[in-house]
């Protein structure tokens, strides 16, 4: 007998030789329908392996995180077998599940079209009918190679001759179609349904090398019904409205010059009023917070980022040149070593610690041109970047202040919803410093966040080289999310950079060092505002507030009356003068995003009021010019103050 214990503590017994089938049957006739996989102390398996211990288990379903990966990478097996179908000279080679779908990348002489995502789509839905099941089997290495050889598959013969000699090669088959896998699978090509929907094409390079052959990529995306699929089609139908590259351009706030200046942005007026607030915010929200500003050179020695260990692991992302000393010098693609030769003037006390030092720092990395996208993903950006060196005592307590002004500065832009996540450390090859320290840095952070009760989810290996973080992720108006600020704990760099301070015993002592930013780059994050608000900016934030258009040019006098008093409580406003019809103006206004139009005609003289209409808002309000100045100067108080 296997005994099992499920996720709410009861426990089954079931006869050896049982599999994951068996103990969500034993559950109920309904849980075995909808499994998918069963997760075994931990480790995700397929359903049909046997249960060989005793163990844990949870029963995996659509409905689970788990589950929907599974399904996702089960459809991208679906789709590889009916492309075979259609185009039996296709090679297959990698097809992973990844967020909000799943790709495949085949080696096809012919290009693919959307015009093929029909035939694909429905040769789809015609091998979920035929309820294949999805069988594993295993075999030794030579003869997995010469197995995809004979079907000419050859990109999946060199995947298996570069895995590790220890490594399982496992195949799975459905149907007559087999592919190399890890797995685990659905049981058969029925349960994946028919929520999925083939999205586009592009070209990827084999083993993401750009030495290697182009291949052709097809994306697709598949949910667990077709309520969640059309969910997500109509997310992406707004996320298209609200695309700040889009908005950008109507609002006249940026551009971009791919030819002269590959990801980098060229900001115009409005664009960079928006820019400067967001630094105005962040800085006085630092200052309360107990922050120095500083500025650092953009252009420093090469070594500095060799101390830190940023060469070795990104020096191919740097924009770096030698001079005619011979001398090796870096465009800063982050301002950690400019932090610490600060840090270093001037001897420190443990009395002047925490020590919170701020940098707006303008950095470059180079990013593929591919991956280049609008504010998204640049070449040259701002980081709201500050490092915080404390004792090791006093840790804890700054990563729970950081963590609280986080939170509060979110809760200021509109994003209630964050999520928190811990990243640990990355594979030995991957980071520095011994594992002593990672494990003090770690635990310190899960203990913080455990005893002031916030809510988080460990995300494995994904820290960085030098120290654990935590990561702050946004969920915006139509529910996508965004990773935003971070915290970092690191006690590696300044062992490296040998920074210290002195203690109450008179001895030297080492700080610790928080990397900490909570923008995470003003460009960004002024991207994901745009696309959050559809342009509509809170008042406060917009780069113009207000514009007064009189009905005729008999008004122009008193609608540069009504701006002028706007104008004398702090607010940005503007009259349209131009000889067009006001409903012209409206419409252009309202394109370009401006929070307030203020009309004035006759009425509105006589009785020293406006007519407000509001963005979004299809009925219009008289009210008293005092009252207009009062109720827009309170609300355009920039927030935070």
């Amino acid at each position: 007998m296997v005994k099992i214990k499920l996720p709410d503590g009861s426990e089954l017994n079931l006869a050896d030789g049982a599999n994951g089938f068996d103990a969500a049957s034993a559950i109920s006739a309904g849980l075995a329908k909808a499994a998918l996989a069963v997760k075994v102390n931990g480790v995700l398996q397929d359903l049909s392996t046997p249960l060989t211990t005793d163990a844990e288990l949870t029963v995996i379903t659509a409905k689970d995180k788990d589950g929907l990966h599974i399904l996702r990478h089960s459809a991208s097996h679906i789709m590889a077998e009916a492309v075979k179908e259609l185009w039996p000279d296709v090679q297959v080679t990698i097809g992973p599940a990844i967020e909000n779908g799943f790709y495949y990348d085949f080696a096809r002489k012919e290009p693919f079209t959307t015009e093929d995502f029909e035939k694909i789509e429905a040769k789809m839905h015609e091998i979920v009918k035929r309820d294949e099941k999805v069988e594993r089997f295993v075999l030794p290495r030579a003869e997995a190679i010469k197995f995809f050889e004979n079907l000419g598959e050859h990109y999946k013969a060199e995947i298996i001759r570069d895995l590790p000699e220890d490594e399982v090669i496992s195949l799975y088959k459905q149907g007559a179609f087999t592919d190399l896998c890890r797995g685990p699978h659905v049981p058969s090509t029925s349960k994946v349904g028919d929520a999925f929907k083939l999205m586009k094409v592009a070209g990827a390079y084999w083993r993401g090398n750009s030495e290697n052959e182009m291949l052709q990529r097809i994306y697709a995306t598949a949910w667990a019904d077709k309520k969640d699929l059309k969910a997500y089609l109509d997310m992406l139908e707004e996320a298209a409205k609200r695309d700040h590259r889009k908005l950008g351009r109507e609002m006249d706030l940026f551009h971009f010059e791919p030819e002269y200046a590959p990801g980098a942005v060229f900001w115009h007026d409005k664009g960079y009023k928006i820019y400067r607030k967001l630094i105005e915010y962040m800085r006085h929200r630092q200052e309360q917070n107990g922050y120095i500003e500083i500025s650092t050179p953009r252009v420093m020695d090469r070594c500095l980022w060799e101390t830190s260990g940023h060469w070795d692991k990104y020096g191919a992302h740097n924009y770096s040149g030698q001079t005619e000393d011979k001398k090796w010098f870096c465009i800063k693609p982050m301002n950690c070593p400019g932090g610490l030769l600060v840090y270093k003037q001037g001897i420190k006390s443990y009395r002047d610690l925490p020590l919170r030092i701020a940098e707006f720092g303008k950095v470059n990395r180079y990013e593929a041109s591919g991956a280049l996208m609008g504010l998204m993903r640049v070449r040259e950006f701002t980081q709201d970047d500050a490092h915080i060196f404390c004792t090791p005592e006093q840790m804890e307590e700054e990563c729970i202040n950081t963590l609280k002004l986080i939170l509060d500065i979110y809760h200021d832009f509109g994003f209630d919803e964050v999520k928190i996540y811990l990243s640990t450390r990355p594979d030995s090859i991957y980071r520095i410093g011994s594992d002593e320290i990672w494990d003090l840095c770690e635990n310190s952070l899960a203990n913080a966040l455990n005893s002031h009760g916030y809510k988080f989810e460990i995300n494995p290996g994904e820290g960085a080289f030098y120290g654990p973080k935590l990561e702050f992720i946004l969920k915006d108006a139509i529910g996508r999310e965004w990773q935003c600020g971070t915290i970092q704990v690191d006690m590696n760099l300044p062992e490296r950079f040998d920074i210290s301070y002195i203690g109450e015993d008179g001895e030297k002592h080492r700080p610790v060092m928080l990397h900490r930013a909570l923008f995470g780059s003003i460009e960004r994050f002024l991207g994901i505002l745009i696309e959050n608000y559809a342009g509509r900016l809170p008042l406060w934030l917009s780069p113009e507030q207000v514009v007064v258009a009189p009905i005729v040019s008999e008004f122009n006098d008193y609608a540069e009356e009504v701006a002028q008093a706007l104008r004398a409580a702090g607010l940005t406003a503007k009259t349209d003068l131009r000889n067009e019809k006001i409903n012209y103006k409206i419409r252009e206004h309202s394109l370009a995003k401006i929070p307030v139009i203020a009309i004035v005609g006759a009425k509105e003289r006589e009785n020293k009021t406006v007519t407000v209409r509001r963005l979004g808002v299809e009925k219009q309000e008289v009210v008293g010019l005092g009252d207009l100045v009062q109720a827009l100067s309170k609300e355009s108080t920039r927030k935070g103050v």
